[in-house]
């Protein structure tokens, strides 16, 4: 990263009234660009080529306590704008962080199986994968524990985030989204388990109110059925090879009528296996299946019930190759049903040069 100034961090940060008391701070710059071209099916219809672009700031600095604060924002594509976060660390009590899509959360975890580039349902053949993601999109504070310390379990962290309205909005300052809508407030927990450096895993559970109608006018402390989603998965490095399993399950608690579905269940595992070759490439294999479960609904509501379940499976060969800033990237992707339907299997081949600073 390229330090660009010094400024006092409390012109960043001064709805912190302990900031004001902050040591003057560094920001920096970093930016990220890349290329890619996209064949599906071995066809390339429509305009195979894209581009995405990434531009972030960070501030950090440190107040008279020892605490220390941190700043970041993020623009994609077209600078538009896509995270922000402002945290506060302590050494007593770890770090405690109001974000807006860049927070730690439950939707960091969807898929942590090792991989030289996408997951096996994100290479662009167009899967509508549906996976856990508790708080992610959603303005939300969380909380993450100093680490453990020890030969054992030493890095072990405790995270939880909490957002008070989980219904997938980032809100802007001196607003409040209105009591509407069907869903109430989220909360996702997860254990971060550190065992050495070749071992590690990880326990995560999330619940979001779920109101069958609108929130207004209802007891929020009692909602119709909540969303559930939880995930356990393991990872392991062997000297140049890493490999990952991992299981997650989210309950949507749908309630539908007529043709709808009802009680949307997605049952989703994946596992991966990856080798850094040397300094600059790395080639990785991984598998992934969502299996979709819910009781359909003919005739009426209420009438015919009968529980399906759809099952969808991918599979991608991944390569990159880095030589300073720039990489080059490939991957070749095959998924079953990727629509949840007989008849949708989809293949893909990427092609990405990106650059970096």
């Amino acid at each position: 990263m390229k330090k660009i100034t010094r400024l006092g961090l409390s012109a960043l940060c001064g709805s912190l009234a302990m900031a004001s008391a902050a040591n003057a701070g560094d920001i920096s710059v970093t930016g990220s660009a890349e290329i890619t071209y996209l064949t599906v099916d071995g066809n390339t219809t429509g305009h195979p080529f894209g581009m995405k672009s990434n531009l972030g700031f960070s501030g950090s600095g440190e107040l008279d306590g020892g605490q220390k604060v941190a700043l970041t924002i993020d623009n994609t594509d077209k600078s538009a704008f896509s995270a922000a976060s402002i945290a506060l660390t302590t050494n007593n009590i770890g770090t405690i962080k109001l974000s807006n899509g860049s927070g730690a959360d439950l939707g960091d975890y969807d898929d942590k199986a090792p991989t030289a580039w996408e997951e096996a349902w994100d290479g662009g053949q167009g899967a509508t994968t549906d996976k856990i993601s508790g708080v992610a999109s959603s303005t939300n504070i969380n909380w993450v524990s100093p680490a453990t310390t020890g030969k054992i379990m030493g890095g072990t962290k405790l995270i939880l985030a909490y957002a008070p309205r989980n219904n997938a909005t980032q809100q802007n300052d001196k607003t409040a989204s209105g009591d509407t809508g069907t869903t109430g407030k989220g909360l996702d927990i997860i254990l971060d388990l550190r065992s050495g450096k070749k071992l590690s895993g990880f326990l995560g559970y999330s619940t979001t109110d779920r109101h069958g109608n609108d929130l207004k006018g209802h007891d929020h402390t009692k909602p119709d059925g909540n969303k559930e989603e939880a995930v356990i998965g393991l990872n392991y490095k062997l000297g140049p090879f890493s490999m990952g399993y991992q299981h997650s399950a989210e309950d949507l608690k749908a309630q539908g009528n007529g043709s709808s579905a009802e009680n949307d269940m997605y049952l989703n595992k994946s596992w991966g296996v990856a080798m850094n070759i040397n300094g600059g490439l790395s080639v990785s294999y991984g598998e992934a299946t969502s299996n979709q479960i819910f009781t359909a609904v003919t005739n009426g509501a209420g009438a015919n019930k009968f529980t399906k379940k759809r099952k969808q499976k991918s599979k991608a060969y991944n390569a990159a190759y880095t030589i300073g800033g720039v990489t080059a990237k490939w991957s070749s992707t095959e998924t079953k049903n990727a629509a949840y339907s007989e008849g949708s299997d989809k293949e893909a081949t990427l092609l990405s040069l990106g650059i970096a600073f």
